[in-house]
């Protein structure tokens, strides 16, 4: 939560949905990004019925070592890697409104 704080980003209040529940809702999506490690690929969920699966591999942040400081150090790297990662995928694939 610190490192998007720092970009003005406020998670604080999000809850984490269950795969499950996502997909009861019915709700339709033409991308799914799994973000799981490559170690633990296998483990990603599955979304039936998706156009297209993404999976983008970063380390996980909560098993991050190290003191505070090292920590955060790791986990800013991770977000600014998953920050440039949705931006370049949203320069190929997000349309623009024109004003």
């Amino acid at each position: 939560m610190e490192a998007l704080q720092e970009l003005g980003i406020d998670i604080s209040m999000n809850t984490t949905q269950r795969v499950f529940d996502v997909w009861i809702s019915g709700e339709i999506f033409q991308f799914v990004v799994t973000v799981c490690s490559e170690a633990e690929a296998e483990g990603c969920p599955i979304f039936a019925g998706v156009t297209t699966r993404l999976h983008w591999p970063f380390d996980d942040p909560s098993k991050l070592s190290g003191t505070h400081e090292e920590r955060l150090t790791e986990t800013r790297r991770v977000r600014d890697q998953i920050r440039a990662k949705i931006d370049s995928f949203c320069e190929e694939h997000c349309v623009a409104s024109k004003a």
